[in-house]
C-alpha cells in the first residue's frame, strides 16, 4: 500500500484525557495543503455535527499548513480568509509552511527556493502563475511574478496566524513543543517545526497536546499528545478532532469513500 511506504504509521495507544472548559467545542483541522475539495466537505460536516449536538460556544482551529502541495492553496486560503472576515468563529496557527511563504514574498529568495523544495510550485500555480512561466523563471524572477500574483489580503491575512492556543487542559500547536520546557518558554521555531524530540517524547506538557505536521494514516494518540495530520495532499483524507468537556471524536473527509458512494 502507497500509505505505507510514504507515512510513518501510528501506534496504538489509550484514549488521552483532556477537558475543554464548561460551554465550549472545537473543532481541530490537521494539514490541508492546499486540498480545497476535502476542506469544504469537512467543514460542511463540522456544520452538521455542530447543529446536531445542540448549542454551544464553537471554535473551529486550523492546526496550520494551509498551503504547498495541493492543488488549491489560493483557494484554500481564500475560503479561510472569507470565513473568518464574515463572522466565524475560527482560528489559525501558524504551520512551517506558512512561515517560508511569507519570508519568501518578504523578499527572501532563499526561503523561496525551500519553498519550492516543499511544494511551492503548486502553491505558485494555483495564484495564476502559469505552467510555461514557471518553466521559464529563474528564482529572483519567479520571486517578482509572486509578489505580483499574491493579494495583499491574502499575506495580511496569513501573517495574522497564531502560534499556540490553549483552552482548558488542551495545547493547539502546528508542529510540537520541547519536552521540558514551560509553554511561555517554547521556541517559535519549535512550535511550527519540531519533529523527532516531541513526537519521541512521554513528557508532561501541562496539557493535552493537539497537533499537525507530523503524517500518519491515522490519527496517532498519545498519553501527552494527539496528532490529526492525515497527509491530505497525498492521501485524500483530512480530518478533524472534535472535542467537548472530556469527550472527543473525529470527522474525515476521505476522496475515496465520496468516490466509492457516488
Amino acid at each position: 500500500m502507497v500509505l505505507k511506504r510514504l507515512f510513518k504509521l501510528s501506534r496504538p495507544s489509550g484514549r488521552p484525557e483532556a477537558s475543554l472548559p464548561a460551554g465550549r467545542r472545537v473543532y481541530a483541522i490537521g494539514d490541508v495543503h492546499g486540498r480545497l475539495d476535502l476542506l469544504d466537505d469537512l467543514l460542511a460536516q463540522i456544520a452538521q455535527d455542530d447543529a446536531r449536538r445542540g448549542s454551544c460556544e464553537t471554535d473551529i482551529i486550523m492546526l496550520g499548513d494551509l498551503i504547498d502541495r495541493g492543488p488549491e492553496s489560493a483557494g484554500v486560503v481564500e475560503r479561510l480568509r472569507l470565513l473568518a472576515s464574515h463572522g466565524r468563529r475560527i482560528r489559525f496557527l501558524m504551520g512551517n509552511h506558512e512561515e517560508i511563504f511569507l519570508k519568501a514574498l518578504g523578499g527572501d529568495v532563499q526561503a523561496l527556493r525551500l519553498l519550492i523544495k516543499v511544494g511551492g510550485k503548486e502553491t505558485a500555480l494555483s495564484y495564476g502563475i502559469t505552467a510555461e512561466e514557471y518553466l521559464a523563471c529563474d528564482f529572483d524572477e519567479l520571486l517578482i511574478l509572486l509578489q505580483r500574483k499574491v493579494p495583499q489580503s491574502h499575506v495580511d491575512f496569513l501573517s495574522g496566524f497564531e502560534d499556540c492556543i490553549v483552552l482548558g487542559d488542551c495545547i493547539f500547536v502546528h508542529a510540537g513543543l520541547r519536552p521540558n520546557l514551560p509553554i511561555d518558554e517554547q521556541r517559535t521555531s519549535d512550535l511550527r517545526w519540531i519533529r523527532k524530540e516531541f513526537i519521541d517524547s512521554d513528557a508532561d506538557f501541562g496539557g493535552l497536546v493537539i497537533h499537525g505536521h507530523n503524517v500518519t494514516d491515522e490519527i496517532d494518540r498519545r498519553n501527552n499528545r494527539i496528532g490529526i495530520d492525515t497527509g491530505a495532499y497525498a492521501s485524500g483524507r483530512l480530518t478533524a478532532l472534535g472535542l467537548e468537556g472530556s469527550e472527543q471524536w473525529s470527522l474525515v473527509a476521505d476522496e475515496q469513500a465520496a468516490r466509492l458512494s457516488a
